[in-house]
């Protein structure tokens, strides 16, 4: 493609050499530029793209894309390289990738999810919904990239780099895709992940802290503005009105079509006479002309939340309320308050969780609508933050009515060790717990120990089929393990 098509959009540029040149590929990693490709330098939190300039120059890049600022006299620039100075190379990889793969998502309806919890399971709700209406569908986010109802790729990070977003994007209209659902993360917003995005609708499913550190948001207020940006890029929007903050985001943004959902405060969409069991949840809502009684697999207050943004997706693209209904009764997110069924109808969940804080929140929201007990199988990562450990067993020993301390991903640590170490937290909160250290073995004890009216909690794996052990990823789906105990 054209060099001039490729800068397309990009302001205040400063350049020496030859724009009448033909690029053949863009990166922003030396390590894989070839001949006649664009290289574009980032300065990252670790490494800083500029010291790789001679490097793409020598693996035959004839374009450079560099920032301001950076030292000029270190590049070693032949007569037949051009140099292009832009004040930010990420804007410009992001702007640079949209042209070279021509702007893929003008070309398919793109809906973009954002907001601290929530997103994961919002995303494949309305994924759901809209491939079970007909429509060819893709969905990108942290667990996974999917097209038409295949997963084409695991995910490193929630929202991918702008070169490689828009590389899926052109996949998908290869693939005739019609509606992509998108996580969008705080980082990708602030990073220009997404600049040069067409975005048709919004979301945003809630604000709460986190995400504040020195390579992510420096504040509460920076991470809330950063969110704020996809709805600078869209004016037709859906919001949580329940939230504090979210429900700022009309008064924001006045000229915008914004749709509004909720439990407790007046709004479009308003969920009454909920029930919230160990298994499920039940609500009444208002959908097309009528209220509905809508069930959703996925027990909890926060289901009802995430039902009610998929439910405003549904009004707004005028899929029937019978669908809706349909749909949303079946509906399971991997690894995301997951509930497997099986012969003894023991309510068993597989969740995420594998911080303090997501551990605290999955038990915590459990103990709430569970009659019997809550029963703990956890255990924590090798190779990883060693102080969460007693923290995570602290919050255990003192949510769950029983916890079982066993193996996850001990890599090339000990996994007796991990284990002590979460032991040690436990023993402060003098709840009731057992070491297990074969992950199977302890869910079947725990299978053992449960009825009905409790229920198991199976966190930290999620959505991962393996254990990672001594750098072997060895198979192990908790799903397929729970049928074997049982079946």
């Amino acid at each position: 493609m054209e060099l001039k098509r490729i800068l397309a959009g990009l302001d205040g540029l400063k350049a020496k050499g030859n724009l009448d040149v033909d690029v053949k590929g863009i990166d922003s990693n030396s390590k894989n530029i070839n001949k006649d490709y664009m290289f574009i330098a980032i300065k990252g939190f670790n490494e800083d793209g500029h010291k790789y300039v001679n490097d793409a120059i020598k693996a035959g890049a004839t374009v450079i894309v560099v920032e301001e600022g950076c030292d000029l006299k270190s590049i070693k620039l032949p007569k037949d390289v051009t140099l292009i100075m832009t004040k930010d190379t990420r804007e410009a990889l992001a702007i640079c990738s949209c042209n070279f793969y021509d702007n893929p998502s003008r070309k398919f309806k793109l809906i973009g999810v954002t907001g601290t919890k929530g997103k994961t399971t919002t995303t494949f709700m309305i994924k759901e919904l809209l491939e079970k209406t007909g429509y060819k569908t893709g969905l990108i986010g942290t667990i996974a990239t999917y097209i038409n109802g295949k997963m084409i790729a695991e995910s490193s990070r929630t929202t991918p780099e702008s070169l490689e977003l828009q590389k899926t994007f052109a996949q998908m209209v290869e693939e005739g895709v019609e509606y992509v659902v998108m996580e969008v993360s705080s980082q990708s917003l602030k990073l220009h992940r997404v600049d040069g995005c067409k975005f048709d609708l919004v979301i945003f499913t809630n604000f709460s802290e986190d995400h504040i550190s020195e390579k992510e948001h420096t504040d509460m207020q920076d991470y809330f503005e950063s969110k704020l940006k996809l709805f600078k890029m869209c004016d037709n929007g859906i919001i949580n009105v329940d939230d504090l903050h979210v429900s700022k985001i009309p008064k924001m943004f006045p000229n915008s079509n914004i749709m509004t959902y909720g439990i407790d405060n007046y709004c479009d969409v308003l969920a009454k006479d909920i029930t919230i069991t160990n298994s499920y949840v039940d609500f009444r809502v208002k959908i097309s002309d009528k209220n509905e009684r809508v069930k959703v697999s996925i027990p909890g207050r926060f289901s009802v939340y995430n039902s009610l943004a998929a439910i405003c997706v549904a009004k707004k693209l005028g899929i029937s309320s019978d669908k809706v209904i349909e749909i949303l009764k079946e509906i399971r997110v991997p690894g995301r308050s997951e509930m497997v069924d099986n012969k003894k109808e023991i309510p068993i969940m597989i969740d995420y969780a594998h911080s303090p804080e997501s551990l605290q929140n999955i038990l915590s929201a459990v103990k709430s609508y569970t009659r019997g007990k809550v029963i703990s199988v956890f255990g924590c990562g090798g190779d990883r933050d060693k102080g969460k450990r007693p923290v995570m067993g602290e919050i255990s020993g003192r949510i769950a009515d029983f916890t079982f301390i066993t193996t996850d991903n001990p890599r090339t640590e000990n996994p007796e060790q991990i284990i002590k170490d979460i032991e040690d937290g436990i023993k402060k909160s003098k709840g009731n717990y057992k070491i297990v250290v074969d992950r199977t073995e302890a869910i079947k004890e725990a299978i053992k120990m449960a009825n009905k009216i409790d229920i198991i909690v199976l966190a930290g794996k999620g959505h991962e089929t393996y254990q990672e052990i001594n750098g072997e990823k060895i198979p192990y789906d908790e799903r397929k393990i729970i049928k074997e105990i049982i079946g």
